[in-house]
């Protein structure tokens, strides 16, 4: 069965050109995004100029120009968001390095916590290891990840309380 391909409103309209869009594309690409998340970085500079149309402002006078600027702050954004995951990263191997120099055997209890610990979502796992494996105080994980206090404590009352629930549910404790 053909389909019929639905057109749009003009007020529905695409508010890049193919243009504009490559050189979106070509900003993000020379920032040093990967190729997997350019698609994104795109609709993300599309989405940042329909909300300034929502909010009533005036289109950019060289849109072409605007976009560029965005995407070139995307990229950026890009990076520090990947330099954080990095030292995160280096903080969480340093500590299993700390916690088996020897190789030693791992307990029962540590192989359920790790495993515990692999479900839980990526934002609950990181502010529980960094609370409690790299003894972070709840300030410092908030200043790190860039998120209100409130946020990792939300977080870690979650985290702890769906771990708990794991290991009793294996019968660990």
């Amino acid at each position: 069965m053909l389909r019929r391909k639905a057109r749009r409103a003009p007020e529905e309209e695409d508010p890049l050109d193919a243009a504009q869009e490559r050189r979106v594309r070509a900003v993000l690409a020379l920032g040093g995004v990967p190729q997997a998340d350019l698609p994104d970085g795109v609709q993300q500079v599309r989405l940042r100029l329909l909300e300034r149309a929502a909010k009533g402002y005036e289109a950019p006078r060289d849109v072409s120009a605007w976009a560029a600027v965005v995407a070139s702050n995307l990229a950026m954004d890009w990076h520090r968001a990947k330099r954080r995951q990095d030292r995160i990263g280096e903080r969480l191997a340093s500590l299993r390095q700390l916690e088996h120099p020897s190789g030693e055997d791992t307990s029962v209890l540590s192989l359920a916590v790790a495993q515990g610990l692999d479900e839980l979502p990526d934002s609950q796992r990181q502010v529980l290891v960094l609370r409690f494996y790299a003894d972070l105080p709840v300030r410092s994980i908030a200043q790190e990840l860039g998120v209100p206090e409130g946020t990792v404590k939300s977080r870690l009352h979650t985290a702890v309380r769906a771990l708990r629930a794991r290991l009793h549910e294996d019968e660990v404790v």
